[in-house]
């Protein structure tokens, strides 16, 4: 007569058939991507112990979202060095370049270099969408598009750390009211004084003048000349990059979209 095992036993054999289901999906996961594999083991995992009281139940990880993707970076959480630190790692880069960072005129560089990166690299710490909470609602019912033009900028690419810059042009349509027109170009400094690319830079430039001013429509256009393509790879200096992102209306009218066009080009003659 068949006897029913106890619990126990019964514990014993699920952990045994467990263990050979994992060792069939290794044999198994030659073809998967690292992702895949992590997942289809978590997914095991989580089984199990949602199945079996004695195991706590297992959640897979999920990733943050990477700094690039934040407005305002959390410099604690990425255990910011102190400035001994920083001045340390130039007088290294100076000694791999092949100088002697002991010498007279560069004695004073990594100080000076710290210094400059503070404000070269000041976006870090600024709150892109608190520029632009102050709305001016008395506006005498204006409604049509407000636009600034060649505001400059200077950024850094984040893959090279050598600069890029040019001119940005933003335009809205409001709704609640009007912001000032410096904080337009503060906020193109906010992220342009940032590790970037110009592609993100111009996509987080948009998204906070379409979360906080919520206008009907808003556009944004870069162009830059990058000296990581001028002055290292290839070498092509003069050239222009341009970036654009259409919100609102400016994305659904393609009028729209022609008549910013037409006022960002339109120089005085």
């Amino acid at each position: 007569m068949y006897a029913k095992p106890d619990s126990t036993t019964l514990k014993a054999r699920l952990a045994k058939a467990g263990d050979a289901m994992d060792a069939a999906l290794k044999s198994l996961s030659y073809g998967m991507s690292d992702d895949e594999r992590r997942m289809s083991a978590v997914g095991l995992q989580g089984m199990r112990g949602a199945n079996d009281p004695g195991r706590p139940d297992i959640t897979p990880d999920i990733a943050p979202l990477p700094e690039s993707a934040q407005r305002v970076p959390n410099e604690v959480a990425l255990g910011r060095p102190s400035r001994q630190e920083a001045e340390a790692a130039v007088r290294t880069l100076l000694r791999w370049a092949g100088d002697n960072p002991t010498r007279e005129g560069l004695i004073e560089t990594p100080a000076r270099v710290v210094k400059a990166y503070e404000q070269i690299f000041g976006g870090y710490r600024a709150d892109a969408d608190a520029l632009l909470e102050r709305v001016f609602e008395e506006v005498e019912g204006y409604s049509d598009a407000v636009l600034v033009r060649d505001i400059p900028f200077y950024s850094h690419c984040e893959h090279h750390m050598v600069p890029f810059m040019g001119l940005a042009h933003i335009a809205y349509y409001p709704t609640k009211g009007v912001v000032g027109l410096s904080k337009l170009a503060r906020v193109v400094d906010a992220f342009a004084r940032r590790l970037q690319t110009q592609e993100t830079m111009t996509a987080q430039i948009a998204d906070t003048i379409e979360s906080i001013l919520q206008p009907r429509g808003c556009a944004v256009m870069i162009e830059a000349e990058h000296l990581c393509m001028a002055m290292r790879g290839v070498q092509k200096a003069g050239v222009s990059t341009i970036t654009t992102q259409f919100r609102g209306v400016y994305k659904n009218d393609a009028s729209e979209q022609v008549r910013f066009l037409t006022f960002v080009r339109n120089q005085k003659g």
